[in-house]
């Protein structure tokens, strides 16, 4: 089969992607799993950290990246509704693992589910056929949009569980989005617009501020390294957001605790500017503010999603499409930090 490969580690990434038209096949079906046809495969921050490599986790090369895919499922293993063949599906990429709880343990009342991702620690969906879970696919609807559907899966996933899931983010509430036109931040204002959330965000780059005004977020600030919670908290009457959204780290971390109104939550699903941050615990304390972090999310909040996908209420923002014979652009323009939105993989 044919597949997009990473040769080998190091960076920029994209000089490193090659196409391999002899991947090796899939061969049998575990029991629980579904073999899918890709149709559309995106890209993710994810892509570029497997290429440059990630620490902890031992990555052979040449391997198989992606976390993101719409495809049509071929065929199922023993155990698998056969009524899975034919549907058009999004797969969640993070695979929960097994407890070993051992005697003497605590009650795991407050543990959450320990994941390896496909396109991670395992080869993933940039090729014309992988297997997974069935527990981990969702059911798009026959008439989607493979480009939407592959682009819209991870980030609205990731999106969705920190925002509502763990934040408990409630209808109206004003929301903060840092770094506006990565995957996750198009991702949080969607979901954001469909709860009815008031919506400030920011950028360093004044043309993607444009774009989001466009989808509907009512404040923009740019962001040239001031102190911008001045403007979030004038925008918010000085009362501060709700939630500040948060996926760049270091830069960002301090002006979004000080964004913040009383009770207000700082969810986070990573730092693409550096994990060390400085932060005010007074202030937290004092505010009774709530910092969380979240990775991924249930299989049961990818099909919430998806069913709020089938009936049009959540969409991908797509800043471009290549084929599949020319991926090494798909890296070139992740790398590049000028998309606004997914780039995507078509493999018809």
């Amino acid at each position: 089969m044919i597949a997009i490969v990473i040769e080998r580690q190091g960076a920029p990434v994209a000089a490193n992607i090659g196409i391999d038209a002899n991947w090796r096949e899939i061969v049998g079906l575990g029991a629980g799993e579904v073999l899918v046809r890709t149709e559309c495969s995106a890209l993710n921050h994810m892509d570029l950290w497997v290429g440059m490599g990630i620490p902890g986790v031992d990555l052979a090369y040449p391997r198989v990246s992606g976390c993101d895919a719409c495809g049509v499922v071929e065929a199922v293993g023993d155990g698998v509704d056969i009524d899975w063949i034919g549907r058009r599906v999004v797969v969640n990429a993070a695979v929960a693992q097994a407890e070993h709880e051992r005697p003497g343990d605590p009650p795991a009342s407050s543990l959450v589910p320990d994941y390896q991702l496909i396109g991670e620690h395992f080869n993933g969906m940039h090729r014309e056929r992988f297997a997974c879970p069935a527990a981990n696919i969702a059911e798009v609807g026959a008439d989607a949009d493979p480009v939407q559907a592959a682009a819209f899966g991870l980030v609205t996933l990731t999106a969705y569980s920190m925002m509502v899931g763990k934040g408990g983010l409630r209808p109206g509430q004003s929301v903060l989005i840092t770094g506006i036109g990565g995957g996750v931040a198009t991702a949080a204002l969607s979901i954001a617009r469909w709860m009815g959330c008031p919506t400030v965000v920011t950028s360093r780059h004044q043309w993607k501020l444009d774009k989001a005004r466009e989808l509907g977020a009512q404040e923009c600030v740019l962001d040239e390294g001031q102190d911008w919670s001045k403007q979030v908290r004038g925008w918010s009457n000085k009362r501060g957001v709700d939630m500040a959204v948060d996926s760049i780290g270091k830069p960002t971390h301090m002006d979004c605790i000080k964004s913040l109104a009383r009770g207000g939550a700082f969810v986070t699903p990573g730092n693409t500017g550096g994990p060390k941050v400085e932060t005010d615990q007074a202030r937290i304390f004092w505010n009774q503010l709530r910092i969380l972090g979240s990775t991924m999310g249930t299989n049961t909040e990818m099909r919430e999603i998806a069913a709020l996908f089938r009936a049009g209420h959540l969409t991908a923002v797509v800043d471009s499409v290549v084929k599949a014979d020319d991926g090494k652009k798909a890296w070139e323009r992740l790398e590049s930090a000028e998309q606004f939105g997914k780039v995507v993989i078509d493999w018809r």
